[in-house]
């Protein structure tokens, strides 16, 4: 706790007056914002050790004159093997594996083992997440019941039962010779635990279908990026389906505008906390697919992110004493223990689901797929949760969904037209 009273002196007067509901926020410890800075502070106080640590081990060329038993280490966390792949695709996935003569029964039966596994793991999740983030536990006839409110605690559940899985089939499992510093491993995970904490928070704000149709248009930004940064050149239909996504996104977002009770304020966290998960979440898929130019798995991948995913959320909330009060708040409530556990479970196998399917069927089915968990994941929510959609707001959802299959559709099609090209012509860069 004691970067609080440092956080607190440099919020803004803005959280004093009307502008947080109180519905929403009890105390200063409630703000987002606050909270956000205070878990920040916590990452800190061990990024920056570490930095040190590893700078202050490069100056000593420590590679040539270590010694000792802390050598081999030292090696692996601050220099690894430094031998990367020749080309970038020999580290990301493995080798997709091609339909055999055997059965098309067999492909069919694994296509729906895949679709089922990915569909089960993360609808689950989604109902879960909401109902953890938005619905009040132990409540009676004369008690109201308390809400969980450390969405940094749901994090480091979800981490711990992801690093002892991807631990487990690495153990278990031939696995390629490893060859990363193991601190490179930290960017990302600090950019996916800050991307995963967006994710709950902005629940506090806005409704469940907002937040899936805010995460799939998150096509748009990349390539707003893409064209400004990278100076990349998009197909017609890419600008098409971008364009449509924004339009659907609109509709709904503005039909559901006169039945808001929630304060312009509120709304706003919302859109920040979303704004900052696909900010993340976009550094996350980055970092990782430079990562991949060494030579690794994607379960190796995922065991090295949760290791430094562990580390910090378990840091940052001991040094905040939250971690006990997470734990009281599991001992008084028996359901929640129960939602958090299965919710980790969802996280885990759903990523190990990710990793089978792409091996054995491609991105492209993949993709499919989880565009279909998407708005099974919206249906789910207005069923259980009883949020209301318009006619207008059903439409703008259709034409977000029919531009995502549409960009599948296309992509796999110029995919296609690629590989028929003579040599030395290659297709415009796509996203």
């Amino acid at each position: 706790r004691f970067c609080r009273p440092l956080v607190l002196a440099s919020l803004p007067m803005m959280a004093t007056g009307e502008g947080i509901a109180p519905a929403l926020q009890d105390s200063w410890g409630d703000f987002w914002l606050f909270r956000f800075f205070v878990n920040a502070a916590g990452y800190a106080s061990i990024v920056v050790p570490g930095f040190l640590l590893i700078q202050y081990f490069k100056r000593r060329n420590y590679l040539e004159t270590g010694r000792g038993i802390c050598f081999p280490v030292i090696k692996s966390c601050v220099f690894g093997s430094e031998v990367k792949s020749v080309h970038q695709d020999d580290g990301s996935l493995p080798p997709r594996a091609e339909p055999t003569e055997s059965s098309t029964a067999r492909q069919v039966f694994k296509l729906l083992f895949c679709a089922a596994g990915l569909q089960a793991s993360y609808l689950t999740w989604g109902v879960l997440q909401e109902r953890v983030m938005t619905r009040t536990y132990g409540a009676t006839e004369t008690d109201p019941g308390e809400k969980f409110k450390d969405s940094q605690f749901l994090v480091f559940m979800n981490r711990i039962l992801a690093f002892t899985v991807a631990g487990l089939y690495c153990a278990l499992t031939k696995q390629p010779r490893h060859g990363a510093p193991m601190y490179k491993y930290s960017f990302a995970s600090l950019s996916n635990i800050l991307s995963s904490w967006c994710q709950y928070e902005a629940l506090k704000y806005i409704s469940f279908p907002t937040q899936v149709l805010a995460k799939a248009s998150k096509v748009i930004p990349v390539m707003m990026m893409g064209k400004l940064v990278s100076r990349k050149s998009y197909e017609y239909w890419e600008y098409l389906t971008a364009a449509l996504i924004s339009v659907g996104v609109s509709m709904f977002l503005l039909s559901s505008a006169p039945n808001r009770t929630v304060s312009t304020v509120t709304t706003f966290s919302g859109i920040v906390l979303l704004a900052g998960y696909i900010i993340f979440d976009s550094f996350t898929s980055n970092w990782q697919d430079a990562l991949f130019t060494y030579k690794m798995s994607p379960v190796q991948m995922m065991f090295g992110v949760n290791v430094f995913s562990c580390l910090f959320t378990v840091g940052s909330l001991l040094e905040q004493g939250a971690l006990l009060e997470s734990l009281r708040f599991m001992a008084r409530h028996s359901e929640f223990t129960a939602h958090a556990v299965l919710l980790s479970v969802c996280s885990a196998c759903g990523q190990l689901f990710i990793f089978y399917t792409i091996n054995q069927f491609g991105a492209a089915v993949f993709t499919i797929i989880m565009t279909l968990r998407q708005a099974f994941a919206i249906l789910l929510s207005c069923l259980i949760y009883g949020h209301t959609v318009t006619v207008v707001g059903g439409l703008g959802i259709a034409v977000v969904f029919m531009a995502l299959f549409l960009r599948v559709y296309a992509r796999s099609r110029m995919k296609k037209r690629s590989k028929k090209l003579p040599p030395g012509e290659t297709p415009v860069q796509k996203v």
